[in-house]
């Protein structure tokens, strides 16, 4: 599933015009975006939970070449299933 699919269920679940729905969905991702990039953790009960976790500096190898490289410290964007999600998957 895509985000166009994403969109179009939401339309047809929630009754809505696909235009609607896709404001519906921007705002959701938006609004996620937003309280990781003010350091807060988006916990959606029965869903999950996205949290900002900081990854250090690291070195590294380039495995064509076998040169050592470095790897710039960043902030990546970690994702925990919630129990509901989880049982509906298993």
């Amino acid at each position: 599933m895509n985000k166009g699919d994403l969109i179009n269920k939401v339309a047809e679940e929630a009754g809505l015009s696909r235009a609607k729905a896709q404001e519906a969905v921007n705002a959701a991702f938006d609004a996620i975006t937003q309280g990781l990039v003010d350091g807060e953790k988006v916990t959606l009960v029965g869903f999950g939970t996205f949290s900002k976790n900081h990854r250090a500096a690291r070195e590294g190898r380039n495995p064509q070449t076998g040169k050592t490289m470095t790897f710039a410290a960043k902030n990546v964007v970690k994702f925990k299933p919630g129990s509901d999600l989880n049982k509906s998957v298993n």
